[in-house]
């Protein structure tokens, strides 16, 4: 997904031709790879390698970075596997090769790789991070969340699709690298990946076509950059349209000499272009106040239901890291204040990107930097502009080892993301994701032994002495209040107790082993009473329910006083369970 990094952060693409003069292969392929032309180098990379007759160690280095660079990234691995073996390998390869291995899944493999790569540069102090987010991973598939994610192959294609919006009752917009009648001339071709430039597609049922965005002099973008993803207000009447822009353009000399040899340097960077529609057609185009190609970029704008935010990325200068999450506020004159960061609750030192909005007060996005399974991982946090819950990851199988993001849900239970996952149909896939009808199990009233507890619905018939624990009620760290997730499964349980007027039930509240054994008791205490008082926010007699708290006494795993545990397997021990005491 490296169109995704550089379509937000300012980047050099260097386009020409070569001179008269006869280049060998290797320079040829050489100049391409300088050109971050990718997809032609490594042809000619693959046919200097099959035919050569001795060992060149940069010559695998650029071939395994060719692949990596297109997300191709089974074969990176294996290219990678050769450099690394080589002892006059660069260290940062063995970087690169520890990346990929997390992301292929092989995470024992990855974790080696990690301490030799950080051993070597004599700096440990991002290794434990790398470690955990290896055992973090491996244990969020093992224990995936109750979804269904599903590859939505009516709107894919071997090419690159995402950034799905909702448009009108039943249709949808998108953005893709697909080809159409215009790809064909080299001039649209975007040489990084040998695709086409992004677009946007406009879907309704089995009706494809691309989006019409006339943006200057009645012209189609459908030239040397890309266009896309695209933010809808509520009424769908307002677009914000995220496009790279030309704004530099000089000659330089090749390799510092004086030669007429030369290639042509483009800068290029995001900016939005706001666009209003009437009588279904989209007009009116304009720049975005605070755009500014000259110094960073924006885009991926975000807004909220009630308009009067707008949320989106942008490396300009006074974030916290690569690229962060701002927003704007709307002026009582309907203009944009000045962009604001969302803080530290949001961003790292790393990359956040891809907000999209539920409602007014609930923020999706997608981060490298906050702890998750590996590359873009997609966090939500509640609350507005400054002011933010904790992050929370949201876990298997919407995350994965691979780039997820571009989260986007009207209802909490069903809905879209975006991902490169091996299993799709091209680089980048648009997946579905709903809520698995529930398992039908019971439990034992007993006791579980370290880590046998399932997540399960509760038993139908219900059997009165039965135990389930509630999916996804889990806990902040020395908190007590509900959290989003907890409060879809807590819906859900107010809907059986409905269903079931003369039920009554205990919630019990459990703890994860730290702090001392009398503040986790009453600190779970206080959790089994907020979810008790939600179901009666929620139209359930209190007295149909007993809150009881547990604190650290039933453990589902290891992580008992003193075992070295990542805050996942913390976290599943911050649990709700539901004892059905009479019918």
């Amino acid at each position: 997904m490296k169109k995704i990094t550089i379509f937000i952060v300012s980047s050099l693409i260097i386009t020409g031709v070569f001179a008269q003069e006869q280049l060998t292969k290797r320079q040829q392929a050489d100049k391409l790879f300088e050109r971050y032309e990718y997809a032609k180098s490594l042809d000619l990379y693959l046919d200097i390698e099959s035919s050569k007759k001795k060992y060149d160690l940069s010559l695998l280095e650029h071939i395994a970075t060719c692949y990596r660079e297109m997300g191709q990234y089974e074969q990176a691995e294996k290219w990678y596997a050769d450099v690394v073996s080589d002892e006059k390998a660069p260290a940062i390869d063995n970087y690169y090769y520890a990346e990929i291995l997390l992301r292929n899944k092989n995470f024992d493999a990855a974790k080696n790789i990690y301490k030799k790569y950080y051993e070597a540069i004599g700096n440990i102090t991002d290794l434990p991070f790398k470690l955990a987010t290896c055992d973090s991973a491996k244990m969020w598939i093992a224990r995936p969340t109750d979804l269904v994610v599903k590859n939505e192959q009516s709107l894919n294609s071997s090419y690159s699709e995402w950034g799905l919006t909702y448009y009108g009752s039943n249709a949808f917009i998108f953005t893709s690298d697909r080809k159409t009648t215009l790809s064909k001339a080299e001039k649209y071709i975007y040489q990084w990946t040998g695709n086409s430039y992004f677009k946007l597609f406009e879907t309704e049922g089995t009706k494809l076509k691309e989006l019409p965005i006339d943006l200057k002099s009645s012209k189609l973008i459908t030239g040397d950059y890309h266009v896309g993803p695209i933010a809808l207000n509520a009424s769908q009447d307002t677009a914000y349209i995220t496009v790279t822009t030309v704004i530099q353009k000089k000659d330089i000399l090749l390799d510092g000499k004086l030669s007429p040899q030369k290639q042509r340097l483009y800068t290029r960077r995001l900016q939005l272009i706001m666009a209003t529609r009437k009588a279904g057609q989209w007009g009116n185009f304009k720049n975005f106040a605070y755009n500014n190609i000259n110094k960073y970029s924006i885009g991926h704008a975000a807004l909220s239901h009630n308009g009067r935010l707008m949320y989106f990325t942008s490396d300009m200068d006074g974030g916290y890291g690569k690229t962060d999450i701002w927003f704007c506020e709307k002026q009582a004159d309907g203009t944009w204040g000045k962009p604001v960061n969302c803080g530290k609750g949001i961003n790292t030192k790393e990359e956040e990107a891809f907000p999209t909005v539920n409602g007014d007060d609930v923020l999706y996005y997608s981060s490298k930097g906050l702890p998750g399974m590996g590359g873009y991982d997609i966090f939500f946090a509640k609350g507005s502009k400054t002011q933010w819950s904790k992050p929370e990851h949201l876990s298997y199988p919407i995350n994965s080892t691979s780039d997820d993001f571009w989260y986007i849900s009207k209802d909490g239970l069903t809905g879209y993301f975006s991902s490169d996952r091996e299993d799709g149909e091209g680089n980048d896939d648009i997946y579905s994701f709903s809520y698995k009808t529930p398992k039908r199990k019971k439990i034992p009233n007993k006791n579980p032994e370290p880590d046998t507890i399932e997540t399960v619905a509760p038993p139908k018939p219900y059997e009165t002495g039965s135990i389930f624990v509630l999916s996804n009620i889990y806990y902040d760290l020395d908190k007590s209040n509900i959290r989003p997730d907890a409060a879809v499964e807590l819906d859900k349980l107010a809907v059986i107790l409905k269903e079931h007027p003369t039920m009554r039930i205990e919630l019990s509240s459990h703890t994860d082993s730290r702090a001392s054994d009398e503040y986790n008791m009453a600190l779970s205490q206080r959790r089994a009473a907020s979810a008790v008082a939600y179901l009666a926010s929620k139209g359930i007699d209190k007295s149909r329910m007993i809150p009881k708290g547990y604190g650290e006494t039933r453990l589902v795993n290891k992580c008992s006083n003193g075992v070295p545990c990542t805050e996942a397997e913390h976290q599943l021990n911050r649990r709700t369970e539901v004892k059905i005491l009479s019918q």
